[in-house]
């Protein structure tokens, strides 16, 4: 555990921070409240499930019942603990965004709430609903707001809950397994660690990952200007 008078507020951005303090039990949180808590959009999704990738045996002996010495059942039993609880941080936010649907449809414009902007987004999601919630699983902060429009727009429930079951099964896996075999594959190929350069794999991961988001704002923006 890490001392008190050591600790950093920047420590907080770095994935390994919450591997070696808390777990297994904190990774579930934290995939948990990106969705479920709606406060968790600055957290490190995808580079913790990559680092998680990573040290799957150490988390997985921190169960009851201990690893099982298997390193791909170790990872598949990791795959199904952070899946169930993305899955259900994603159920709490289209709970709370049904909750809020009504009352917000009936709200009045103001300056920053606009009702067309809602309208907007419920015939998006009507449209492209299960895509957007699928995709939006390996968007940073897009992840945390999307199931909650999806619930105040009213999406079908049952197409929210199968695309939602694939997004998040898709993006754990392919972090996980992406995490722990590469990290495999270059310690034995080339002997470098990546345990020992995490800050590279976190500032890779985070530049991969909102590449699509801003090349959307700025030249999307700048395409339909243009039309």
């Amino acid at each position: 555990m890490i001392e008190l008078l050591d600790f950093t507020w920047r420590q907080l951005l770095k994935p390994d921070f919450y591997i070696n303090n808390g777990g297994l039990w904190v990774l579930l949180f934290i995939v948990f409240a990106e969705t479920g808590l709606m406060v968790g959009f600055f957290l490190p999704g995808d580079s913790l499930l990559f680092v998680a990738g990573i040290y799957s045996e150490n988390l997985i002996a921190k169960l009851p019942t201990g690893g099982t010495g298997v390193e791909f059942l170790d990872l598949v039993i990791l795959l199904v603990l952070v899946s169930a609880s993305g899955i259900l941080g994603n159920s709490v936010g289209y709970w709370f965004g049904r909750k809020s649907g009504p009352f917000l449809f009936h709200r009045k414009d103001s300056f920053l709430f606009k009702q067309r902007y809602l309208y907007q987004a419920k015939e998006f999601y009507d449209k492209h609903g299960g895509q957007a919630i699928v995709f939006a699983r390996f968007l940073p902060i897009v992840r945390t707001f999307a199931p909650i429009i999806a619930g105040i727009v009213s999406m079908d429930r049952k197409k929210f809950t199968y695309y939602n079951v694939v997004g998040c099964v898709a993006w754990v896996f392919l972090m996980l397994f992406a995490g722990h075999y590469l990290w495999k594959f270059i310690l034995v190929k080339y002997h470098f660690d990546l345990k020992e350069h995490l800050e590279v794999i976190v500032i890779g991961i985070v530049v991969v990952t909102t590449f699509p988001v801003l090349y959307k704002i700025f030249f999307g923006r700048k395409k339909t200007v243009e039309k």
